[in-house]
């Protein structure tokens, strides 16, 4: 026994197929929001000058950042290296904190390439 669909069958399964891609495509790509408004940013810097630029990309963590305060969302990262990557984008950093629990002096300095 042979089973087949009309055409007008094929296409309803076609248009089907082609919607289920589509909205599954959008939900994995859609941006998610940079931070969560109840938790905060994941990471804060405090920069010895004020940075250059509103945002950056530093250490492959996107950065905004107002004054000498910059912060960003989770990254994949260690935070000694996602600190010196900001160092490196903007100069000294003279606090890191991760989550709220500030970086440790000796690895700031690390940080900061003393």
């Amino acid at each position: 026994m042979t089973l087949s669909l009309s055409s007008t069958g094929r296409l309803g399964a076609l248009a089907l197929a082609l919607a289920y891609t589509g909205i599954t495509f959008g939900a994995l790509t859609a941006p998610a929001p940079a931070f969560a408004a109840s938790s905060g940013p994941y990471y804060v810097a405090e920069l010895a000058a004020p940075a250059k630029e509103a945002r950056t990309v530093a250490a492959g963590v996107a950065w905004f950042c107002e004054g000498t305060t910059c912060k960003a969302a989770k990254g994949n990262s260690r935070p000694l290296r996602l600190c010196r990557g900001i160092a490196r984008e903007f100069g000294e950093v003279t606090s890191f904190k991760t989550q709220g629990e500030a970086l440790a002096e000796d690895e700031l300095a690390k940080c900061n390439g003393k």
